[in-house]
């Protein structure tokens, strides 16, 4: 059964260091958010070395509802079941280094992960 993972950033902004310009912060969020949607590539399976993550899906918030909470980008990764998502956050080492090279930069994260339609 295909399990669905929700990843919401915030990612920091430092307006109190005048030596990175905005210009260098969107740099690094447009980083971050294309290496996010490369780990489709980059996670493979150890057994078959081939992807496995069935899609990644993401962008920056766009809605004009105004009740993002400060979340800016989200994401979405398909993974066909529990073993395929539990490899990823525990062992996957393109998943893992993502998480470290984004760890500066981010000052909120949410995950949720769930089985569509299964209430």
């Amino acid at each position: 059964m295909p399990i669905l993972h929700l990843v919401l950033f915030r990612f920091k902004l430092d307006n109190n260091n005048p030596a990175i310009t905005s210009d260098e912060q969107n740099q690094q969020i447009t980083s971050a958010c294309n290496s996010f949607l490369e780990l489709k590539e980059k996670c493979v399976n150890p057994e078959t070395m081939e992807p496995y993550l069935l899609d990644v899906r993401g962008g920056k918030d766009c809605s004009p509802e105004g009740i993002q909470g400060g979340i800016t980008h989200a994401f979405v990764v398909e993974f066909a079941g529990e073993s395929d998502r539990d490899y990823y956050l525990k062992h996957d080492p393109a998943h893992l280094a993502f998480v470290e090279m984004v760890g500066n930069i981010v000052e909120k994260v949410q995950v949720i992960d769930f089985v569509p339609g299964k209430f």
